[in-house]
């Protein structure tokens, strides 16, 4: 019985935090419901605050852990041959893994916030346009 509890608790946590939410650490502005634009994607604006809060700030993806290799902390980190292929984000493993497409580790992992169909279009959208330091 205890068992059945601590599920039905787990499961009750996990659904309340993933409702409330993620914080940008600059703006304190909730990332999940902020618009990305259609075109003319900014990594400042519109997709570094998303790899900071879902990726970075997670413990994962910053400069001391650099889970996979990888730091998702500046342009520099991100915009490397193993990420992305400018211009194309169906070759890019990056848009594979927030995807989760079959064969590569999705990303985030379960348990973390995953990303929203908004900012994995952005993310896609950005790297269409040249993935630039914008």
């Amino acid at each position: 019985m205890k068992i059945i509890y601590s599920i039905l608790l787990l499961a009750v946590i996990v659904v309340l935090s993933g409702s409330m939410g993620c914080k940008d650490t600059v703006t304190g502005e909730d990332i999940d419901n902020r618009k990305i634009p259609e075109s003319n994607v900014s990594f400042a604006q519109d997709v570094y605050p998303i790899l900071n809060v879902k990726c970075a700030s997670s413990n994962c993806h910053n400069q001391e852990t650099r889970a996979g290799g990888y730091a998702f902390t500046s342009w520099t980190s991100v915009y490397s041959p193993e990420l992305l292929v400018p211009g194309d984000p169906d070759n890019s493993r990056l848009v594979w893994t927030i995807e989760a497409r079959p064969g590569v580790a999705a990303m985030p992992p379960v348990g973390y916030a995953y990303l929203t169909a908004n900012q994995i279009k952005g993310i896609r959208t950005w790297i269409t346009e040249g993935a630039k330091n914008n």
